[in-house]
């Protein structure tokens, strides 16, 4: 088995689109609308996505649904990143919200920082070895 992707559904999907490519340095994939269905699907993934052997996410927008309640399930996507206090400099300037800033994860010692998509998700950014 392999992951393939992770289901958001967002309110505007131009804004998370531009979050995802321009914020978070991935590539858009493929989009995909289905009018009689009433709903459009946008690919975001870091190089070729599943063509290359990387999780993608597929951001799902119903028409007509400007917010979603995000209950209390949700956790949070985690990225691995060279180094996370760069990251999350490169996120702000681009104008992307730093919600936990770079620090040691509690009770350890690898070093995370948290970010949020502009439809509240949680993204946590995890410096790789």
């Amino acid at each position: 088995m392999k992951l393939l992707h992770t289901m958001l559904r967002v309110g505007d999907l131009q804004r998370s689109i531009d979050f995802y490519t321009r914020v978070m340095g991935m590539n858009l994939l493929r989009t995909s609308d289905r009018p009689e269905q009433k709903y459009t699907l946008a690919f975001v993934g870091f190089g070729r996505g599943n063509a290359e052997g990387n999780a993608e996410i597929e951001l799902t927008y119903n028409y007509g649904v400007e917010r979603y309640d995000l209950g209390t399930a949700y956790g949070h996507i985690a990225l691995g990143v060279s180094d996370v206090a760069a990251t999350c400099a490169r996120i702000r300037a681009a104008g992307g919200k730093v919600t936990r800033e770079p620090g040691p994860v509690k009770g350890g010692s690898s070093v995370i920082a948290f970010v949020e998509d502009p439809d509240q998700y949680r993204i946590e950014l995890i410096q790789l070895a």
